[in-house]
């Protein structure tokens, strides 16, 4: 992909902008790079609303989740400095389906209402698009197919399980197991490439990342109207 020209570059599957700014929903598994390809289409102009940025400054101290997480799962829950013990709940709500959905009726609605904050305030600014970094786009069930439509258009960032391990080994410590734990809560590669309007493949070095990403920010432009 790196070599084709941007103009050249044709969505996957066609998609139309429904309101006054394009809205993209980035995607992709744990380690395949979603925060670099975000880095590149900042610096060339998008705005960039990371939701797992969102769910971390609300698990901070005195974020706005943490009071309701203590009292649903108890101070042991609560980190020394006043944040949420990410390690201790992540234990936990992989090994316990019912605590997750517990963790989730907290901080999505709280997540939920600052990205619509933060968009509302992007759209003042009058970017080329903006950009929802969603993790769990496919898995939450509340970004495709809404009415109104929350985005017009998906990227995802895909690479080789193999290469998420490896990457996610070398950035976190985290051991094999644990990653593959955290693989197996996410959608299937095969499901996410399913509802791709673009495709960027992180299989190689960032030049080639880079490369890749601007020329679907190229692509974007010419399709935003």
């Amino acid at each position: 992909m790196a070599n084709i020209p941007a103009h050249n570059l044709n969505a996957i599957q066609q998609y139309q902008k429904t309101g006054p700014i394009l809205k993209v929903g980035l995607t992709g598994g744990i380690g395949s790079g979603k925060s670099a390809v975000a880095q590149v289409f900042e610096k060339m102009g998008a705005a960039i609303i990371d939701t797992d940025q969102i769910a971390h400054q609300i698990t901070a101290p005195n974020g706005a989740a943490i009071q309701a997480i203590e009292k649903e799962f108890g101070a042991s829950f609560i980190a020394s400095d006043g944040s949420l013990d990410r390690a201790k709940m992540r234990e936990l709500v992989f090994n316990d389906p019912q605590a997750r959905l517990v963790l989730e009726k907290i901080t999505h609605p709280l997540i939920a209402e600052q990205t619509e904050i933060m968009a509302l305030a992007a759209m003042q600014h009058k970017p080329p698009y903006i950009v929802f970094v969603v993790p769990l786009l496919l898995e939450s069930g509340k970004w495709l197919n809404q009415t109104p439509a929350k985005i017009d258009c998906v990227v995802v960032v895909d690479c080789p399980e193999e290469l998420q391990i490896s990457r996610v080994q070398s950035r976190s410590g985290l051991n094999r197991a644990s990653i593959e734990k955290i693989m197996q809560t996410q959608a299937k590669r095969t499901d996410r490439l399913a509802v791709a309007n673009y495709v960027i493949e992180n299989n190689l070095d960032l030049a080639d990342l880079q490369e890749k990403t601007a020329a679907v920010h190229q692509a974007l432009i010419s399709n935003k109207s």
